[in-house]
């Protein structure tokens, strides 16, 4: 049980930077470069681990790098980062808090990991405990940054359950980095003729050097490692704490103090995430009758 908890707080690493990440895109980064910001979020962090791991992909995993790299990085980074741009982060918040079930589905169908009880559970009242944090009805939102963020959702979460079944074998940092290599030289080409580098001032420097370094290099190794580790149900339910993150980040930076239906929000989505960690049955117990 003690190594179990180990592995989850190495996974709570990536939403806890992840919840940092969103403010920094919002506040400092160029909004109308998209597929440059995700580019360079992506290709200097996967160069960073290939370099620590000094491996390359072999056969099989030539393909599956470009698969989990157009999943994982390219699809999702851009996706983000418009959503980051045109969503209230609340209305973000309770989109990316569907990811958990999201996950759960694609485990059942890819791996065959049936969603435990304690696992729906747990993400039904964290999904509660999102919507009491962040919606306060009145942010408004735009068709395209749901969509964005509904499709950010989607493809992580499908992403994220093909780097579960096909990463046996293979060191969770050197398939971290061919991931992030191959999503930044897919977005790379289109970045510099659709867009072009922006001027970037020493704020948005330091905000792409906080995005690769903390929001991408630690956090997805920290990520796919707890993947490794855990079931996608587990995962996908400590995802909760980015949201969590990002309200406390908010109320911090803004000088507020923290209301009581957001104290009751940030309650339930660490119950509902305690309560995901639940043990499984043992394989003695009685189990169910094969239909």
């Amino acid at each position: 049980m003690e190594a179990k908890w180990r592995w989850v707080l190495i996974t709570a690493i990536a939403p806890v930077a992840w919840g940092a990440n969103y403010y920094v895109t919002a506040r400092y980064l160029p909004a109308d470069h998209p597929l440059f910001g995700a580019a360079v979020r992506a290709l200097p962090a996967g160069c960073l681990l290939l370099a620590l791991c000094r491996t390359l992909p072999r056969g099989a995993w030539w393909w599956r790098s470009a698969v989990l790299g157009l999943l994982n990085t390219s699809a999702f980074f851009v996706l983000v980062y418009m959503a980051s741009q045109l969503l209230a982060s609340s209305v973000a918040a309770t989109i990316m808090a569907l990811s958990p079930p999201a996950m759960m589905l694609a485990a059942w169908a890819l791996l065959a990991e049936r969603p435990r009880p304690a696992h729906v559970a747990g993400a039904l009242t964290g999904l509660a405990g999102v919507c009491l944090m962040v919606l306060a009805g009145s942010d408004t939102a735009s068709v395209p940054g749901v969509l964005a963020s509904v499709g950010a959702m989607l493809a992580s979460s499908l992403g994220y359950v093909l780097a579960k079944r096909w990463g046996g074998g293979t060191a969770v940092l050197a398939s971290t980095a061919w991931q992030l290599v191959a999503g930044g030289l897919l977005l790379l080409p289109a970045a510099v003729v659709v867009e072009g580098p922006p001027a970037l001032g020493v704020p948005a420097l330091l905000a792409f050097g906080y995005v690769t370094l903390v929001a991408t290099a630690l956090a997805f190794a920290a990520w796919f490692t707890g993947l490794r580790h855990l079931p996608a149900g587990t995962v996908g339910l400590v995802g909760l704490l980015n949201p969590v993150t990002g309200v406390l980040l908010g109320t911090q930076l803004a000088g507020e103090s923290l209301t009581a239906r957001q104290a009751c929000g940030i309650a339930l989505v660490l119950a509902g995430i305690l309560l995901g960690q639940r043990p499984a049955p043992a394989r003695g117990a009685r189990a169910p009758a094969a239909t």
